[in-house]
């Protein structure tokens, strides 16, 4: 029964963590339309609370942190879907948040919030059968 518990906390820490994507802003874009990206996206779903001035995601304050953190936001939103990283050319998907991002303000699953606690609950449950 052991060897099955730890063999489902592997599989469901691959399956919560394997999947990883972001949408960041392409490099070399103009900060009108890194602007117009964070506009788009606040406008349309992303949670853009954290990148206002006094929000945890606020710093490092630049178009460029607050435009990727945006789209990626909207992206995450929308489930990752195809097309939902596109802002008309400006934004790329990839398997890596941006270089100098914090952490804790990028999410690369639309299940973010599975954290190892979540899994290990689900480990005990299972144990429970």
């Amino acid at each position: 029964m052991a060897f099955l518990a730890i063999f489902m906390l592997h599989l469901l820490a691959m399956a919560a963590y394997s999947n990883a994507a972001y949408c960041v802003c392409n490099t070399a874009l103009s900060d009108s339309t890194l602007q117009k990206n964070i506009d788009y996206a606040c406008g349309a779903g992303a949670d853009c609370s954290q990148i206002s001035q006094n929000g945890p995601c606020f710093n490092p304050n630049t178009v460029k942190d607050h435009c990727n953190f945006a789209v990626n936001s909207y992206y995450q939103k929308k489930g990752q879907v195809d097309g939902s990283c596109v802002f008309s050319g400006t934004a790329s998907v990839v398997p890596t948040p941006p270089s100098g991002a914090n952490s804790a303000c990028f999410s690369g699953n639309p299940r973010g919030d599975l954290v190892f606690a979540d899994v290990e609950r689900c480990v005990d449950e299972m144990l429970m059968l």
